[in-house]
Parts: C-alpha cells; structure tokens; sequence
C-alpha cells in the first residue's frame, strides 16, 4: 500500500500558509528544503511559490524563494539621484529613442525621467508633461519644446506634486507615450507606499496611448502597500541588464515588450 505523505492532501492555501511560515523563519528557503519540509513534489512547491510570487508575496530566486522585500517609505530624490546612476542613464538614453516626432509625452516623477532629459533636450518638436519639478526645470533652460507641468499637491521630499489635482491635469491631456517610473515593481505590477501617487499614475494610464515604466532592476521584487498600476496595463518595459532570468522569463509570458540595457 502506498504510503501518503502528511502534508499531501493539504488545500493550496495551507500548505502556502506553512512555506510562509518557514521563510519568515528564514531569509531565504530553498525548493528542496521546502519539498522535504512539505514532503510535496518539487513540481507541487513551485507552483506554490509562482502563485505566492503573483500575489507580491514572495520572490523567487535561483533554486528557491524569499520573502518580498517591503518598501515602506518613498526615497527623497537626493537618495535616488545617488543610486544606479549608469543604469538609469543608459535605461533613459534607450527611453529616448522611442519617442517619435511631433509628439506629446509623460515623464513621471523620478531621477531616470530626469536621466531621460538629457537625451530629449534637443528636441523642439514635442510636448512634454510631467509632474515632477527638477524635469520642468532642467528642460525649461535647455529645450525648445512646449512644457506643461501637471500642478497638484507638492510633495517637497519628492519635489513633484501628487494626488487629484495632478490627475485632474492628466484627464484633460491625450498623450502618446507616458513614460512612468517606480520605486518597487513586481509581477503584479508597480507598487508605492504613498497613496497619493496612486491616481497620477491610473490617470496618466487611462489618458495615454503607450505606457512604457522606465526602473531600473534594483527595484524589482520590492513591493509597497498600494498597487498603483498592473503590469498587464503597461506595453513595454525598460530596464538593465541585472533583471534576474526568473523575471525576464516571467515578465514573458505577458503581452509587453521588454527591453534591457
């Protein structure tokens, strides 16, 4: 008689229940480690950890998983602006040049929209928007191109203004491309821990053509409390090289272009 293993005939969300337990325990908990702990298939724990990945639970890794890394607070821009300075320069160069002629475009608040600048500043031919100051006034000097800046609630750490008042901007606009920014993107999609960036981002999806998030890698599998914007709402993805396989093979699996620099 075939003997049946104790955790065999466990519902999915027990024996999820019982891996979160163990990484809370844990930083890091491979498969194997896992399969003997449950005493499941490999083919069963992973399946799990997809689920529990899709949920903004956990993040997998080379051979095993981890809890997501929960963002609780936005960085100011002077710490954002010292951090993965090259790959947010090379992420806004490739962003650059998806921007067709006599367009109108997003730029979301952020320092690789800012990194972008640099690259479209030659341009007399578009119209730029965007709710973050340092972009305004670095292209106000530098280009020839029609500015609008979205108003809002004035977030002085972030110096970019949030809430409705941007978004009621954003409603009246129709723009091509809006290229929107992150400081935590999963496979749910970006998250943030200010509820006030929350309906700048929905609008600037419901009133734009194209939406392309410009992160860089460092900032996937972090997860914050509110979703602001699916994966599954945005077309094209650009970011560097230092994505994990794991997430480029699942971020295939949606209908979006993902680009890596």
């Amino acid at each position: 008689m075939k003997k049946s293993h104790p955790h065999e005939n466990m519902i999915p969300a027990e024996r999820r229940q019982l891996i979160l337990n163990l990484l809370q325990e844990r930083e890091i908990v491979s498969i194997a480690e896992l399969t003997q702990a449950l005493q499941v298939s490999h083919m069963t724990i992973r399946r799990d950890l997809q689920k529990m990945e899709e949920g903004g639970i956990v993040t997998v890794v080379s051979g095993g998983a981890q809890l997501a890394k929960r963002i609780l607070s936005e960085p100011s821009h002077l710490q954002k602006e010292m951090l993965n300075a090259r790959e947010k320069d090379a992420i806004g160069k490739k962003a650059a040049e998806q921007v067709p002629p006599n367009c109108c475009i997003y730029l979301d608040a952020g320092t690789t929209s800012l990194a972008m600048c640099r690259y479209i500043s030659v341009r007399d031919d578009l119209t730029i928007v965007s709710n973050d100051f340092e972009v305004i006034n670095y292209l106000m000097d530098k280009t020839q191109s029609s500015l609008i800046h979205t108003g809002g609630l004035v977030q002085k750490q972030n110096r970019s203004c949030i809430g409705h008042l941007a978004a009621q901007t954003l409603a009246a606009l129709s723009i091509d491309i809006a290229f929107i920014s992150a400081s935590s993107w999963e496979l749910r999609g970006i998250t943030t821990p200010d509820i006030g960036k929350v309906p700048v981002k929905q609008e600037v999806v419901r009133s734009s053509k194209m939406r392309i998030l410009i992160c860089d890698s460092s900032k996937y599998a972090h997860t914050a409390t509110y979703l602001a914007v699916p994966l599954t709402d945005l077309n094209a993805i650009i970011t560097d090289q230092g994505l994990s396989e794991h997430a480029q093979k699942m971020i295939s699996k949606l209908d979006l272009t993902l680009i890596l620099v």
